[in-house]
């Protein structure tokens, strides 16, 4: 048990050592690099489009109340927002809950205003569906075809009516991009979507959008734990693997040469 304890302990302070390096770094102004994503590439051409067939955007920030998964997607309607703002787009943004309701309001005002365009903002473009997630659903599905949206994004933790979601918009022929963590409904996502980011890009998205350098730090040094890690795994069954061989060797030596 103190074994177990002292290897967990060595971990942990590895791991944070790492995320706290990589912050470091980043903040110092050293260029750190993520890889490309090409869904969030994609945003910027899904919002051209829209802008240039004069068509509003929709994005689903998913079945999320006030958690993690739900402030990421937000992050990224922001940036979306921040794009439409720039063209005097719209973007709309149905929601399950009154409280996200409420965020994604001041989220999107913002946005508008950082780009320049806060009269562009229109507050009835952010919109509260129903507590229910079917109604939820027929409701996006309803907008999506009354207002001919010409891009869908769909971001945040999603259920079965994932499905109905991304057939529709694909059926309405709007560019589609999707993330979520949930990963019971990415096969779904890929099938009817034009891209799809896919568990932990989910989360390194608003790092990459931002480039702000604790996010970015922090995303770096989370990798750096994952070589870590893994180079640390491979050792350990290396060794597990080379101790048994070397003790079946022993053992078939000794019984080669009768027990001596």
């Amino acid at each position: 048990m103190e074994h177990a304890q002292l290897i967990h302990l060595f971990v942990v302070s590895a791991v944070s050592l790492l995320i706290l390096y990589g912050i470091l770094s980043s903040m110092r102004g050293r260029k750190l690099f993520i890889r490309r994503l090409p869904g969030i590439d994609a945003i910027e051409e899904a919002v051209g489009r829209a802008t240039e067939m004069g068509r509003p955007m929709l994005f689903s920030v998913g079945l999320g109340g006030v958690e993690v998964e739900t402030f990421q997607a937000l992050a990224i309607a922001g940036h979306v927002a921040r794009l439409a703002g720039r063209y005097r787009n719209r973007v709309i943004v149905p929601v399950i809950d009154t409280v996200v309701y409420t965020i994604a309001e001041e989220v999107l005002k913002e946005a508008y205003a950082e780009a320049g365009h806060p009269d562009a903002f229109r507050r009835e473009d952010v919109r509260f569906l129903s507590g229910s997630q079917f109604a939820y659903a027929s409701g996006v599905i309803g907008i999506m075809n009354r207002e001919k949206v010409a891009a869908n994004f769909f971001f945040g933790p999603f259920a079965a009516e994932s499905l109905i979601l991304a057939e529709t918009g694909q059926s309405l022929g709007a560019i589609q991009i999707a993330g979520t963590a949930s990963t019971l409904q990415v096969p779904f996502f890929i099938a009817a979507c034009d891209y799809t980011i896919i568990g932990e890009e989910f989360y390194a998205a608003s790092a990459y959008l931002s480039r702000d350098p604790i996010h970015l730090g922090s995303v770096v040094g989370q990798d750096y734990s994952k070589i870590l890690l893994a180079a640390f795994t491979l050792s350990g069954m290396t060794i597990a693997t080379l101790s048994q061989y070397w003790t079946e060797l022993n053992g078939l030596l000794k019984f080669l040469t009768g027990g001596q």
